[in-house]
């Protein structure tokens, strides 16, 4: 019942990257840019999908019946030029969904949700991908666009997902999938970067596809929030709302009794997996909030963190550290969040006596 949970209700987001980071990964990471459509052939159970990847596609059914098991394919490659899709990659991808009725018969499911006319596509970890929907995307290059078919749901998995509020269709699902971009482990954003940017501010060094290394001054930390660029991004400017991708390291500004600056919070401790969040909506800081918003992609950011933007001075026994915070930042990516369904159209659409 997870896979089809996945597969019928794909989330959507959206995306304004001018910043690959697949461009910066180092050679030796790469996966050779193999291609499977010249050795096999697309399963003629697919529905015949044309247009250009990255725009909403025209869906042809087939004359006959949906199958009775999972199928899937790639219906057009890539250039390869991006490098390929690794299975623990982050994946942005532009989704539509479609019930097969019958033979030659099929329609779009919610049109208006197709990240094609919202805007929005989707952000895939590959790693929380059930194997048999991930398996088609592994190796293949962005510019891809595969195809899944999902015969109808049976008796038990109909009620199960009803009673999680998904709307099932009666038919086949057949969701298309156009692999629009990848964040691998690691990834960094390109350019020189300055170690330092004012001699009452750290210094930080980092090399190459590693976590950096931040060097706090011996002296009082700023009162108010600095953001201050070791790399100038050349892309869009993050909007409040978006979800950025990064790479992050924090440390305290004040050190510990071993007169050490420990970092307290680093995707690089995750093994360089780029981290995403809404911004600018209180899912954060507000240090991160503020010193994000209005920052151009591409950027990697210095931010010295005041305590009343970020955890506060004193120790709430939480965990989290306390005082001014220091942060260095690379904005990989700003994706913007899918539009929020309509409270009214959701309180129509809730079943009475539900919750009770």
């Amino acid at each position: 019942m997870h896979r089809r949970a996945v597969a019928l209700a794909v989330p959507a987001t959206a995306i304004a990257l001018t910043v690959s980071s697949c461009g910066s990964i180092p050679e030796d990471w790469r996966t050779p840019a193999f291609l499977r459509m010249g050795e096999d052939e697309v399963d003629e159970r697919l529905p015949a999908v044309s247009g250009e990847v990255g725009e909403k596609p025209e869906v042809t059914f087939p004359d006959m019946e949906p199958p009775d098991e999972e199928v899937s394919g790639v219906v057009q490659e890539g250039p390869g030029e991006e490098g390929l899709v690794r299975d623990d990659d982050l994946v942005v991808a532009n989704f539509a969904q479609y019930e097969w009725s019958g033979p030659g018969e099929g329609e779009e499911i919610d049109p208006d949700q197709a990240s094609y006319e919202t805007g929005a596509p989707d952000l895939i970890r590959m790693e929380e991908m059930p194997d048999e929907l991930a398996a088609p995307l592994v190796s293949q290059s962005v510019g891809s666009r595969v195809v899944y078919v999902m015969p109808p749901l049976s008796e038990e998995e109909r009620t199960q997902a009803e009673s999680m509020g998904q709307e099932v269709p009666e038919g086949a699902t057949v969701l298309v999938l156009d692999l629009m971009d990848r964040y691998s482990s690691g990834a960094v954003v390109p350019g020189e970067a300055a170690e330092s940017v004012g001699e009452d501010l750290p210094t930080v060094v980092q090399d190459g596809h590693s976590e950096p290394e931040i060097d706090v001054p011996d002296t009082d930390p700023p009162e108010e929030l600095t953001v201050e660029p070791l790399i100038e991004g050349q892309g869009e400017e993050v909007e409040e709302g978006q979800q950025v991708i990064v790479q992050y390291t924090g440390v305290p500004w004040e050190p510990d009794e071993e007169g050490r600056n420990e970092v307290f919070d680093s995707s690089w401790s995750q093994g360089g997996t780029p981290f995403d969040t809404t911004i600018g909506a209180g899912a954060v800081i507000e240090g991160w909030d503020k010193g994000m918003v209005g920052q151009p992609v591409g950027s990697r950011l210095l931010m010295t963190i005041p305590p009343d933007l970020a955890y506060g001075d004193e120790d709430t026994g939480m965990g989290t550290p306390t005082g001014t915070l220091v942060f260095v930042v690379d904005i990989l990516g700003a994706v913007d969040n899918p539009p929020q369904p309509d409270p009214e159209e959701t309180s129509e659409e809730t079943p009475e006596g539900d919750g009770e």
